[in-house]
């Protein structure tokens, strides 16, 4: 009977055993094992685990990603102009015995560190920028200078800004009017010195144009002359060969006597006035 009443009491003291002595690690978690105050040992890897109970004990620490969004805050240029930026970061834990050991595993203590390193950084990068270089940049250009020059800061603490994303940068309501207002005047005159440039460019193509085609048309003048007297030249010669004798030039005399008869008879009138020593007048006698 007194082993029978033994056995429970052994297997209630082993489960209260494994009870103690075992814990579990999530995904995205951090399990840091202490004996004594003393850390002995960081568990990363997700499953069940084991700790030497009423000796050792276990802390867990977030391994995800997490949002803070830092207040609103003032920064001047490099041109002393005023912004005012509102950011957020994605931070995380990526040496939980650094985070543990400086921070005391705290994110209210992490995050404080945050703030001022991004503020530092923000601060850092906007004041080497003029105003208007600011308000051209890229948000990606913005977004790696902080974050890289933050996570310069903060790296002793084991933890590491995944990005920090600047939510608004603007002005300040006395002052944005204005700024906007030059940014919309010098924006006009580069717009009016891109269309100048232009029609100059327009007047030099057409100028070219005209003269190109000045040179063609004196060419094409140039080549019809030439021609016309070449023809003209080879039409008399054809004349002359046509009537190189006395009989056919006298034919030709007559012929075109009569072309030109015809032509001054052409219209309303048809009265011929000759006198009688015209060549006209000859070849109507006869003669």
């Amino acid at each position: 009977m007194k082993k029978k009443l033994w056995i429970p009491i052994v297997i209630v003291l082993l489960i209260l055993g494994f009870n103690s002595s075992a814990y579990s690690v999530r995904m995205n978690e951090f399990a840091a094992v202490r004996q004594m105050g003393r850390i002995v040992r960081i568990d990363d890897t997700p499953g069940l685990k084991f700790r030497i109970p009423f000796i050792q004990t276990v802390q867990t620490i977030s391994a995800r990603t997490i949002l803070y969004d830092i207040p609103e805050s003032d920064v001047i240029t490099r041109d002393k102009k005023t912004m005012t930026a509102d950011n957020f970061v994605l931070w995380r834990v990526v040496d939980p015995m650094a985070y543990i050991r400086t921070l005391n595993a705290s994110r209210n203590r992490a995050e404080e560190r945050i703030e001022a390193a991004v503020y530092n950084a923000l601060k850092n990068t906007i004041s080497s920028m003029n105003q208007d270089d600011i308000i051209a940049a890229t948000g990606e250009r913005l977004t790696a200078l902080i974050t890289n020059e933050a996570n310069s800061d903060i790296g002793q603490y084991g933890i590491e800004i995944v990005t920090s994303q600047i939510k608004v940068l603007g002005l300040p309501n006395d002052n944005e009017e204005a700024v906007y207002e030059r940014m919309i005047s010098e924006r006009n005159n580069i717009a009016a010195s891109y269309i100048a440039g232009g029609q100059a460019e327009a007047q030099k193509i057409h100028n070219a144009t005209d003269r190109e085609v000045a040179v063609l048309k004196a060419e094409a003048e140039k080549q019809a002359a030439i021609l016309r007297a070449e023809g003209e030249e080879q039409y008399m010669q054809i004349l002359q060969e046509a009537y190189n004798t006395p009989e056919k030039a006298e034919f030709y005399e007559y012929a075109r006597s009569l072309d030109a008869m015809k032509e001054s008879l052409s219209g309303e009138n048809k009265t011929l006035i000759l006198s009688r020593d015209s060549e006209l007048a000859k070849i109507l006698y006869g003669n």
